[in-house]
This record gives C-alpha cells, structure tokens and sequence, in this order.
C-alpha cells in the first residue's frame, strides 16, 4: 500500500513534465494508444464447441477492444497516465471510491486474465501440488467445484468468479465480485477466472448460465495456467511481493 501511496504520489505531482512530453509525443502519432488488446493464447476458434469462435470474434474482438479503446482516451488527460495496468487498477480503484478510469482499467485487466484462464481440451484435473492445496483448502475437489460453481449462479447480474489466494491466511478461496472489481483491489492474488458478464455466453448459451459454468469447469478451465500461477503466489506469500503474477 505504500508504494501505490508513493507511485500516485510521483504520477500527481513528480511526474508533469515527463508526462506532458508523453502525450506531446503520442498526440503527434497517428495510432493513440497506451494499452494495446492483448489476444488470447489460441486461435479463436480453438475453445469450440464449449465457447464458439463468433463468441470470441465478439467479446474479444468487440467487447475487450472497446475497453482498451476508452481506456485510453480515459487516460489522455490523466494524472495516471503511466501507470502499469496493475498499479492504474489499485490506484484508480481509490479505496471504494473508483476513479473514472477503474472500470475501463479493470475491465482490460480482468479480460487479459480470462483468456488466460482457459486452453483447448481444459478442465480435468490439476496438477499434484495445486490439487494438494484444494483438497486442503476445500476438503476436496468436487468440494471446490461445487463451491465456485454456487458463487457463479449465485452472483447477481454482471460480475466475475476468482479462485483467488489469500495472502493473509495463506488459504485458497472462491470468490464473487460484481461489475468490474477484482482481487487485486482487495490485496488477494487470483488464480483462475470466469467472466459472467452476459456477452461472455449468451451466443453459445442463452441464458443458461449453469451449462456455461459448467463446461468452464470440465472443458475449458486451464489448470496449466493455474498451477503456475500457484507457484508464483506462493512465491509473492513467502518470499515478499514481486510483480503480479499473471500466467
């Protein structure tokens, strides 16, 4: 916390200059922009039939294209241009109070760690040291799946699903987050994802929200990216706090 106090602090009040020749710089290039639109590790239609390549062509292509877009405009004339998109996350969620660019930042941020969260032929089981963790954590497996199965139906509206880590009680938990938040705000580290925001399955499902949920589960859910997210959190709990692990 006292390095995003200090971080904000220079973006505020230390940094003017350099950011003014920044956007001097930018405002003279033909292509605006400060976050680029990560793509997912695979081809779009790589995740059919449990996500169709016309869903990915949209919520990709369309949905996570116009956050990144307005992100940037957001930022153009911002006191937080600079930041990395972890640190304009946490910054800009203000404590509860979101700035106007948290939503546009979260959202870019969330859908990076989506696609992320998924591979072709996914689901299975994971690996022996972060299986070891949720049959700890939870008592079992199915434990676990039913647990973040519930919190994904039982979430009201638009929102996101985390397996996240919880640095404090060095504990994996499943939790819920509505619109745009996710753990970063509140100091977990996350570890897999499901967006269930509509456009997410609609296409593929209607509004079937349990079959969505249910072939992220068993089709879709990378426990390869996991794992090794795992051990990077492991290493942020014990050994001190390096970059965010992302994947």
């Amino acid at each position: 916390m006292l390095h995003l106090f200090i971080v904000t602090l220079l973006y505020f009040f230390g940094y003017q200059k350099q950011k003014d020749q920044l956007r001097g710089s930018r405002r003279t290039s033909r292509i605006v922009a400060f976050y680029g639109l990560t793509a997912p590790p695979y081809e779009l239609d790589a995740l059919e039939p449990y996500m169709s390549q016309k869903t990915l062509e949209i919520h990709w292509g369309k949905h996570h294209r116009a956050y990144v877009d307005n992100l940037n405009k957001q930022l153009a004339n911002s006191p937080l241009y600079g930041l990395t998109l972890d640190e304009l996350v946490k910054v800009a969620y203000n404590n509860g109070n979101p700035l106007p660019e948290f939503n546009n930042a979260a959202q870019v941020w969330n859908h990076n760690f989506f696609w992320e969260s998924m591979q072709p032929d996914g689901g299975y089981m994971p690996a022996a040291g972060l299986l070891q963790q949720i049959e700890k954590d939870f008592g079992s497996f199915p434990n676990f799946r039913e647990k973040f199965i519930t919190t994904a139906m039982s979430l009201f509206g638009s929102g996101w699903v985390w397996l996240v880590l919880k640095k404090e009680e060095k504990k994996l938990a499943v939790v819920g987050a509505s619109n745009a938040v996710n753990p970063l705000v509140w100091g977990d580290i996350p570890i897999i994802t499901l967006d269930m925001w509509e456009h997410s399955y609609y296409l593929d499902y209607r509004n079937d929200r349990g079959k969505y949920v249910n072939a992220f589960m068993d089709s879709l859910v990378s426990w390869q990216s996991a794992t090794a997210r795992m051990a990077r959190a492991e290493a942020f709990v014990n050994l001190g706090e390096p970059k965010i692990p992302v994947a």
